[in-house]
């Protein structure tokens, strides 16, 4: 199961580094990520979870502009409590009108792999649906799905599968 995994998140890496090269000519002025994670002049962004997972930073607390979501087991949907955090990172999306944002999904450690990397497709989905229909454009948002690849917490148990049932957003520049 190890080996399965590992070669998943192998493969998804180089999946990642080939689509940011293609997309690398479309961010003329935008701030690439430095070793500390941080984007833009203003440090608003966190890095990527894959980003902060290589560098060994990723659930050291680490937290933008854009707060995190989570979900209920096995579910996308949002609660009142992510609608709520959905209305204040749109605020600051219409705020920051330049910012673009990575709308990252994951999930816990329970199902397949194949299964979670849907399952954060949905919950990057649902987010960014709702910030659209808040007034966001859809351009400045892409989403991407880190399954259950990158957990915050390695625990099994209740407290930690529901630290990483969530949604990050990246800021990418602004």
């Amino acid at each position: 199961m190890m080996a399965v995994r590992l070669r998943a998140v192998v493969a998804l890496a180089a999946l990642l580094v080939l689509v940011s090269m293609g997309c690398s000519a479309k961010k003329k002025g935008a701030a690439a990520g430095g070793a500390g994670g941080g984007l833009g002049e203003e440090g608003l962004g966190t890095g990527s979870s894959l980003e902060r997972y290589k560098q060994g930073t990723l659930g050291t607390g680490e937290q933008g502009p854009l707060k995190d979501i989570h979900f209920a087991f096995d579910s996308a949907d949002l609660d009142e409590q992510a609608r709520t955090i959905l209305r204040d990172n749109a605020n600051w999306l219409k705020d920051h009108s330049k910012a673009k944002v990575e709308i990252e999904g994951h999930c816990d450690e329970r199902g397949t792999v194949e299964y979670n990397l849907a399952l954060g497709t949905k919950r990057a989905g649902a987010a960014k649906e709702y910030l659209v229909a808040l007034g966001v454009p859809a351009d400045r948002l892409t989403t991407i799905s880190y399954g259950e690849e990158l957990p915050l917490c390695h625990e099994h148990n209740e407290e930690c599968w529901q630290q990483n049932r969530r949604v990050h957003f990246v800021v990418l520049g602004e």
